[in-house]
């Protein structure tokens, strides 16, 4: 048989004489460390325990009188009170806040979340229940869930802001903010380290002290707070700065009160580019779950500044794509005046008036000179673009290194002296001169601006009968095993790192300040070298100079004498049957002019479709097909030839073009047995490509 529990009034056994239990009772519900509140059946909280007052903001006489209701959140008072009633007509000891999650309102309107058990004492003959309420943030493990859930929302804040903005200032001035509002921290700050890596740059903080303002310089020496970050490559944790010995503290972080601190680097694809931390006035502040949340923030920055140069070097190339389409489609229309102009001069300076007149001689020679720059510079804006098609000929490497030292000479600082070492005997190499001068060029400009207050440039050749080991593994066992000429430009300046010398022929990669420089020189090199079936080495320390080595081929045979164009003439069969194709009146009339002056017979069309009719009604009439690329809106110089080579199959192939790029393409996508030509040319050169075209099998 159940035995009910004793009524509060009976003496508890074990008490010592002269102790009433209503004492003991009394003294347990104020000492208790959980929240007590002992509510009647109205819901008027009749005593309330200290804790209760501490928890709740209010004190214990405010708490006794007032509706429990007062301390449910506003939003969910209607449902409580129904909760209420229903408890109260079926009063039972149960536990609140295991399924849902509770919140209690402070007498500020603050909220905190708790856990509740509810005891009714009905059973004891009371018509009241006492609520016990506990903070369940101050559970250890809460509390530790509740500050991750924390610094997620703030991580989750700068993600968003991340994502959101193109602008990286912003991205960078938040970025400490939040560290230091999350972690509840007086200092923050991000350092980025410059590209010569010897000095950080503060970019943004918060609460910075005296030396560390926005944009103050700190030297990245191991002896210097950022610097010992940066030669540890790794989160250094300082407990207290009145222990610290690793490096110097400065004053001004004693002069502030700070004692602790915690800094985590960041990279940007394995680079270290700087520094994050964050410095408290409390010693050992710092722990696993702050490093944790500073290295998420830190990989978040160092992921949005990957983004922004990466959308920048898309941007960079993208400008570079569409002036290099202006510059091309520029060039086409240049060139085409130009074998124009070029063409007439040649046909002019034959008329026997002229060939008899000296002066007039005169007059047409220097306007052929000007005509020949005129193409070298549409040829110098296209290896801009790089949309040049290289044309390798022989290079007297003695002879372009002294005309390439007096155009510097002239040009550059003349507080850098320029020196030469080059033997008269040393064997030509197989490159394109126009390119190779322009990568010589590039790696000198490089190394004026590694000497600011001056130095010495020296250029190198000699021949090298292998590569070395360095550079060997560059070119297929084929090239590798050729000879070489090796040029080399050596500079006094202040050298690379073994990380800026890895990197030099990166696309867009540049140690210049911002506006000073592209990044491409040194990948153009690095381009024209490799096309050119070379190799190019770099040798390079701090403070001791670089010296760039380009390795090009040597010319297989001795250079054959330049064929004259009687010759050339005699090579190409008298009344060699010739369908022109070109949609420029100009051009076709000078054009058919050389034709008629090397003897053929030549048929003219304007564009690819009254070609094919005219090939198709006198079929086997022609030997040769010349045909520019672009022919207006009809149908390509490329696809013409096709068809007619379909029909035709003993019809040789010349297309002709202004437009680099067209040659480029057609150079990968056509038959080896047709030849290309590049506009404008001379009548000579024209007679060589269609002896060249004529002599495939």
């Amino acid at each position: 048989m159940h035995t009910p529990p004793p009524p509060v009034s009976a003496a508890l056994p074990g008490l010592p004489s002269g102790v009433e239990e209503s004492s003991v009772f009394r003294s347990l519900f104020v000492s208790y460390p959980d929240s007590l509140l002992l509510v009647d059946q109205a819901g008027r909280i009749v005593l309330a325990n200290p804790s209760a007052a501490t928890l709740l903001g209010y004190s214990v006489g405010e708490l006794v009188g007032l509706n429990v209701d007062v301390l449910v959140p506003d939003s969910i008072r209607p449902r409580h009170a129904s909760y209420r009633e229903a408890y109260g007509r079926a009063p039972r000891a149960r536990p609140m806040g295991t399924q849902m999650e509770l919140v209690a309102k402070r007498k500020d309107g603050s909220e905190v979340m708790v856990e509740i058990a509810l005891s009714p004492l009905q059973s004891q003959g009371l018509p009241f229940v006492v609520a016990a309420i506990r903070d369940i943030g101050a559970y250890p493990r809460v509390k530790q869930a509740l500050q991750r859930a924390r610094y997620s929302d703030y991580l989750a804040q700068l993600g968003r802001l991340a994502v959101d903005t193109r602008d990286l200032q912003v991205v960078l001035d938040h970025a400490p903010a939040m560290a230091a509002e999350a972690l509840e921290v007086e200092v923050a700050m991000v350092l980025l380290l410059d590209e010569s890596r010897l000095e950080f740059r503060v970019a943004s903080g918060v609460g910075l002290v005296s030396g560390e303002e926005i944009g103050a310089r700190i030297a990245s020496h191991a002896n210097t707070p950022p610097g010992f970050v940066f030669a540890e490559g790794a989160p250094v944790v300082v407990a207290d700065f009145a222990d610290e010995r690793r490096f110097a503290v400065p004053q001004a972080y004693l002069d502030a009160g700070l004692v602790s601190a915690l800094a985590v680097p960041f990279y940007d694809r394995g680079r270290f580019i700087g520094v994050l931390t964050v410095r408290s006035r409390e010693a050992r502040r710092f722990g696993d779950e702050e490093l944790r949340f500073l290295e998420s923030l830190s990989n978040l920055l160092a992921t949005s500044l990957q983004r922004v140069q990466t959308e920048e070097a898309l941007s960079h190339a993208q400008r570079l794509e569409s002036v290099g389409q202006l510059t091309g489609g520029i060039a086409h229309d240049f060139n085409n005046l130009l074998t124009v102009i070029q063409g007439n001069l040649q046909v002019l300076e034959e008329l026997p008036a002229i060939a008899e007149d000296g002066y007039a001689q005169q007059l047409v020679g220097a306007a052929a000179r000007a005509s020949r720059r005129g193409a070298e510079l549409t040829g110098k804006l296209l290896a801009f673009s790089r949309r040049q098609m290289l044309q390798p000929h022989a290079v007297d490497t003695h002879a372009m290194l002294h005309s390439l030292a007096d155009m510097l000479r002239r040009t550059l600082d003349q507080r850098i002296g320029i020196s030469i070492d080059s033997a008269t005997d040393c064997p030509p190499v197989l490159a394109d001169p126009g390119q190779l001068e322009s990568a010589l060029l590039n790696i000198a400009i490089n190394a004026r601006d590694a000497m600011p207050d001056g130095g010495t440039l020296h250029f190198r050749a000699e021949a090298c009968g292998a590569l070395p080991p360095e550079v060997h593994n560059e070119l297929s066992d084929r090239d590798a095993h050729g000879s070489f000429v090796a040029i080399s430009i050596t500079d006094s300046g202040t050298g690379m790192t073994e990380e800026v010398k890895e990197r030099a022929f990166e696309p867009f990669f540049t140690t210049k300040e911002a506006g000073r420089g592209t990044g491409l020189g040194l990948s153009t090199v690095y381009g024209f070298v490799k096309q050119s079936k070379g190799a190019i080495a770099i040798a390079s320390r701090p403070g001791a100079g670089t010296t760039v080595t380009l390795f090009l081929p040597q010319l297989d045979e001795p250079a054959a004498a330049a064929t004259e164009e009687d010759d050339v003439e005699q090579a190409i069969p008298p009344g060699l049957r010739v369908m022109l194709v070109e949609d420029d009146p100009e051009v076709r009339k000078v054009v058919h002019t050389f034709l008629s002056t090397l003897g053929c017979s030549v048929a003219a069309a304007s564009n690819a479709e009254e070609a094919l009719i005219r090939m198709e009604t006198d079929a086997g009439a022609f030997d040769l097909l010349l045909s520019d690329i672009a022919l207006g809106a009809g149908m390509r110089g490329t696809r013409l030839a096709a068809e007619a080579q379909q029909r035709f199959p003993d019809l040789a192939i010349l297309l002709m073009s202004g437009f680099s790029s067209e040659l480029l393409d057609a150079d990968r996508e056509v038959p080896q047995s047709w030849e290309l030509l590049r506009k404008p040319y001379t009548r000579a050169e024209l007679a060589r490509a269609m002896g060249r075209v004529l002599s495939h099998p």
